[in-house]
Order: C-alpha cells, then structure tokens, then sequence
C-alpha cells in the first residue's frame, strides 16, 4: 500500500456537526426498537428493520465522515459516490424501517403522547379545506416530492453551483443537507413509510415513479462523461491523485453517476414489483375457496354411499 492511499484511509474527518447528529439519530432508533422489543411488537421492532435503519445511518457515516468525504475534494469521480451515497443508498434505507413509530416509543410516556396527539391534530389540519393544508399537501405530493429530487440534482451539479460549494464548507454542508432532505422526500412515497398525510400509492404506481427518475439520472450521467471540456474547473486547481487526469477524473464521475446510479432506481423497482407480485398472489390464494375435508358421499357399485376424499 502506497503511503498515499495509506494516508488517505486512515483520515477521517470526524465533524462533531456530523457525528452527534447521527449518533443521536441512531442512539433513539435504538432505544424505541428496544421497548418495542421488549412488548413483542415484532411487526415494527424486527431485526430486518434494525438492520436496514443502522445500514442507513452507516452509509450516511460513511459518506460525510469517511475518507471519502475528504477525497471527494480531490477526485470528482469519489464526490459522485458521495452524492450517490447521499441520496440513492443511505434514505430509502433509512425509510425501509419505518422509523417514525420507532422514534415515539424511545420517549417518555406523556411526550410520546403529546407528539402522536400533535400529529393528529396536525394530518386532521392539512385535511381540512384550507389554504394552508392544500398548499402543504400539494408541496409535499408525489408529483412536488418527484420535481423537487430532479432540480435539486441537476442544480447542485451545475458547474458554478458545485465551484462554489467545493470552495465554501457552508454552501457544501447545505448541498449535502437538500441531497438528503430531498431524497428521504422522494423514497418516502416510494417506501410509505409513517407518518402520512397523503393516500399511499399503488405499488405499480411506485414502480413507475422509481422507474422515472432514470432518465433525469442517465442525462447527467451521459452529459458528464462526454463532455468534451471539463465542466468542474475546480479540480483543475487542486493536485491530481494517482495520475488521474482531470478529464479521466470526470468520465468515471459521469459513468458513477450513469451506472451504478441509475442500477439504485431499477434495483429498487425490481423489489416493488417482486412485492407487487406476492401480493397478487396472496390475493388470488385468499379468493379460492378451502376444499372440503370429505367430499360429497357417492354411491358405489353396491349402490352403498362411500366417501370421497378430497386432496
């Protein structure tokens, strides 16, 4: 191992800002899957839900804390799978668990009361005809959560846009903030994870709507790799890692981007459609009626009645 790459695993960058949040985070997962544990509430307290909530927050660890975070300000390529990361891998996780419920039971018994009545009264507001409740739902729908996860991924890839936020730690800590506020916006229809304030969506309607943020995705993937000129001057600044040129640098970022990102949306749409499919399945297995234990009493050659089996 070379001592640069040695260096580079061995520094990371270890932002209380960061950290706090997610150990917090976490920490309060943990505690309410615990009691939640304890009562044998196994549908919200599993061991795949622990296991998909603690995935995420490693994977958000992993991308603002980890060495990646720092070569992400030497190699284009390594900031495409940070924002991957940010945005493809660690929200649906994190969503998967359904860990609002999770959440109120890691707090004190009269707390957890106030914020579920909190709540409630709230989804009961945004129910009520009102200006105030049609704008939030009408913000916060499908079609707004969609729109908002395509500007907020084309923005912040925008070539002044990324300059900028490359060169001002607050600009770079608020593109990383809409990545992942925005995401966890988009994968939360897609996974229907509580709490809701709008109908959950058909599964083949899920399907549709992962399935439509390729296109957005392999854009930027494509633009990015053949481009003839590079699009980030930034990196023409800093020193070249492991004689990557900068154009080199940029067509991996681009193929990332292309490839692995647009493989999230169509790993993800599989899952639906698997789950679209044992559920259409299960419909049928209900519908059929039970055979009986003994069929109906035939007579035989004897003309006596015998009874019919049925498998």
């Amino acid at each position: 191992m070379s001592p640069l790459t040695k260096a580079l695993l061995q520094s990371w960058d270890l932002s209380p800002e960061i950290l706090v949040p997610l150990a917090l985070l976490g920490a309060l997962h943990f505690a309410g899957w615990l009691r939640l544990r304890r009562r044998s509430v196994g549908r919200f307290a599993n061991r795949w839900r622990l296991a998909s909530y603690t995935g995420g927050i490693l994977i958000l660890a992993l991308a603002l804390l980890s060495p990646i975070a720092v070569l992400s300000g030497q190699l284009f390529s390594i900031h495409m799978v940070q924002h991957l990361l940010l945005m493809m891998v660690a929200p649906p996780l994190l969503l998967l668990a359904n860990p609002f419920p999770t959440f109120l039971w890691a707090l004190p018994t009269r707390m957890r009361v106030a914020v579920a009545t909190a709540f409630r009264r709230l989804a009961h507001w945004l129910a009520v005809n009102s200006f105030f409740g049609r704008t939030v739902l009408k913000a916060t729908s499908p079609g707004s959560a969609w729109a908002l996860y395509v500007l907020i991924f084309f923005a912040w890839h925008d070539g002044n846009a990324y300059s900028l936020a490359l060169q001002f730690g607050f600009l770079h800590g608020l593109e990383h903030f809409t990545f992942v506020g925005a995401a966890l916006l988009f994968w939360w229809h897609v996974t229907a994870a509580a709490p809701r304030i709008h109908p959950k969506p058909a599964q083949w309607m899920r399907v549709a709507y992962v399935l439509a943020m390729i296109p957005p995705n392999m854009l930027l993937g494509v633009a990015l790799s053949f481009a003839q000129t590079p699009i980030y001057p930034y990196y023409e600044s800093v020193p070249r890692l492991y004689g990557l040129s900068v154009m080199d640098d940029q067509v991996w970022g681009g193929l990332i981007m292309w490839i692995p990102g647009s493989m999230m949306y169509v790993i993800a749409a599989l899952a639906l459609l698997a789950r679209l499919l044992v559920t259409a399945e299960h419909k049928v297995q209900n519908r059929r009626p039970h055979p009986p234990v003994m069929g109906l009493a035939q007579r035989n050659n004897g003309g006596g009645p015998t009874a019919v089996a049925c498998g």
